[in-house]
């Protein structure tokens, strides 16, 4: 999955999205990648957010969860 391709698409939807490695939780042994998905034209309270062990994690978590707000999501 090509995740630049994935945040283009839901910006192009209006969507903020956030893609964080976080370092001192990656040196603490906790969950360093954070996905953040938030606000569109007509769901101003779409969030939706996850933190995780890998990218791939977040995504699976996440993506279905864009969807079924009505967002197309790049598979």
């Amino acid at each position: 999955m090509d995740v630049v391709q994935v945040m283009e698409s839901l910006a192009e939807q209006g969507v903020t999205v956030v893609f964080k490695a976080d370092a001192e939780r990656w040196r603490e042994g906790r969950k360093p990648w954070t996905f953040v998905a938030s606000g569109a034209p007509l769901r101003a309270d779409l969030l939706v957010r996850t933190d995780a062990d890998s990218v791939e994690a977040c995504l699976a978590a996440c993506l279905p969860r864009l969807r079924e707000f009505g967002l197309v999501v790049p598979e």
